[in-house]
C-alpha cells in the first residue's frame, strides 16, 4: 500500500500538491486554504429574514426542495426543514432526494452529496450553494492514484466511503456510509471477500476491529475528525466524569477507545436523545450540536478537544467547506440557475450501481429489523438471507 500512495502527503498535506492534483469535473478543487477565505461573512438579522424570505418563495416558484446537512450553519438547517426539506446525515440526504417529487435539488452540504443527489436522480437538476465546497476526504483520494491502487490488487472487493467523487464511487463495488458500514463489510466478510477500503483509514481501522474483515485501506482522513486528541479527550473526562462520551468513527483510534458511542451523526443523535444524561462530550463536527440543542435543550454539550500537544487545528472542529455555504448564496443560485451539478452519462451510470446496493441492503436491513416482509427482487436474496440470519442470532 505504501508503494502506491508514498508519494502523497496525507498527514500534513501540502495545499499546494491538493490544488495540483485534486481536479473537479469543471474547475480545480478549493483547498483548506481558499476554503476558509470563501466562508461568508456573518448575516444581520435583517439579512437573514430578507434572504430566508427570497428562498422560501423561490423554492415554491421552481418546484424545489432543500436538503441541508447537520454540519452547515443552523439557520441553513432551520431553513431546510421549514420549507419541508430535511436535514440529515449523507446516506438520510440520498435517500430522501431520490423519493422526494420536486424537479430541483438545493443540496446545502458539499460537493459529493451533490454529486450523489444527481446520480440518483438524473433527471432532476441539482444545485448547491458553492460547488467548490468540497471534503478533505475527496481531495486525499485523487481517481488516478486510486486506480492504480485498486489496479494492484484486483482480488479484492473494492468498498469506498460515500465522501468521495464520482469518479472514485464508478470504481467501487459497493459505497458506503458510517451508518451502514459495519453491516455491509460484516456480510462481505462472511462471503469470504477480502476488501480493498478507501478513503478514511480511521473509519477502516474502526470497521476493521468492529467486524474482522480483511481490509487494505487508502490512507486518508477527514481534517476534522483528525484533530481530535486522545489524552486531551481523557483529561476532559476526568473533569466531567458522568458524562456520555460521542465519536464519529471518523475520528484516530486514540480518541474512539474513549468513547461510550460511536457511530455515525444519526446514531450520535439518537444517543442524546435516548440516553440518561445530561452531559455529552461531542466528538465530531460541531454543526451537529445545533440539532442536539433543538432535540434535547435542558442537556449540555462540550466540545471535544482539538487542542493539546501536537495539535495543527486545521479545522478546530468545523468543517470549512461545509462553512462555505450561506443564505445569500443559496438565493442566489435559485434566482440565477447557476452552481449546478453536473455528471458525465457514462460516469454516472456506472457510480450508480454501486450506490444502489448499498441502499438496497440499508432498506433491507431496517425491513429484517423491524420484521417486515422483504422483496427479493433483484438479487438481493443473498445478502437478504444472511441478514435474516443475523436477526435470528441477535447479532442486529
Amino acid at each position: 500500500m505504501q508503494t502506491a500512495i508514498n508519494h502523497y502527503p496525507y498527514e500534513k498535506p501540502s495545499l499546494d500538491h491538493m490544488q495540483q492534483h485534486a481536479m473537479h469535473v469543471e474547475q480545480q478543487a478549493c483547498t483548506l486554504q481558499h476554503a476558509w477565505a470563501k466562508v461568508p461573512e456573518p448575516l444581520s438579522a435583517q439579512q437573514q429574514q430578507h434572504y430566508q424570505t427570497n428562498i422560501k418563495r423561490l423554492l415554491k416558484e421552481k418546484n424545489a426542495v432543500m436538503v441541508a446537512h447537520y454540519y452547515v450553519e443552523p439557520e441553513l438547517q432551520d431553513l431546510a426543514l421549514a420549507t419541508g426539506g430535511m436535514v440529515g446525515d449523507s446516506l438520510e440526504m440520498a435517500k430522501f432526494c431520490q423519493t422526494h417529487p420536486a424537479e430541483t435539488l438545493l443540496v446545502v452540504g458539499v460537493r459529493f452529496m451533490g454529486e450523489t443527489a444527481k446520480i440518483l436522480s438524473p433527471h432532476k437538476r441539482v444545485f448547491m450553494p458553492d460547488l467548490d465546497a468540497t471534503c478533505s476526504l475527496d481531495l486525499g483520494c485523487p481517481i488516478a492514484e486510486f486506480n492504480q491502487f485498486c489496479d494492484q490488487h484486483p482480488d479484492r472487493t473494492v468498498v469506498v466511503y460515500a465522501n468521495t467523487s464520482a469518479e472514485v464511487k464508478a470504481r467501487a463495488d459497493w459505497v458506503v456510509t458510517s451508518s451502514i458500514a459495519i453491516e455491509i463489510v460484516s456480510y462481505l466478510h462472511a462471503q469470504g471477500k477480502k476488501i480493498l477500503w478507501g478513503p478514511d483509514r480511521h473509519l477502516g481501522t474502526y470497521i476493521q476491529n468492529q467486524t474482522g474483515a480483511d481490509m487494505l485501506l487508502w490512507q486518508g482522513s477527514c481534517i476534522v475528525h483528525n484533530e481530535f486528541k486522545g489524552i486531551e479527550l481523557l483529561h476532559l473526562k476526568q473533569k466531567h466524569p458522568n458524562a456520555l462520551v460521542l465519536v464519529h468513527p471518523e475520528s484516530p483510534t486514540e480518541v474512539v477507545v474513549h468513547a461510550d458511542v460511536v457511530g455515525s451523526t444519526s446514531k450520535l443523535l439518537h444517543a442524546v436523545m435516548e440516553a440518561d444524561h445530561d452531559t455529552f462530550i461531542v466528538a465530531t463536527d460541531q454543526g451537529i450540536v445545533h440539532e442536539m440543542q433543538k432535540q434535547a435543550p435542558n442537556k449540555k454539550f462540550i466540545a471535544a478537544p482539538t487542542a493539546g500537544k501536537g495539535a495543527t487545528c486545521k479545522s478546530c472542529a468545523f468543517c470549512p467547506w461545509m462553512a462555505m455555504n450561506g443564505l445569500k448564496a443559496c438565493a442566489d443560485v435559485l434566482q440565477h440557475g447557476h452552481q449546478e451539478v453536473h455528471v458525465d452519462d457514462a460516469l454516472l451510470e456506472r457510480a450508480q450501481q454501486p450506490i444502489v446496493k448499498m441502499l438496497d441492503f440499508s432498506a433491507t436491513y431496517q425491513h429484517v429489523k423491524q420484521g417486515k416482509p422483504l422483496d427479493l427482487s433483484g438479487g438481493k436474496d443473498a445478502y437478504a438471507t444472511w441478514l435474516v440470519e443475523q436477526h435470528h442470532a441477535k447479532r442486529i
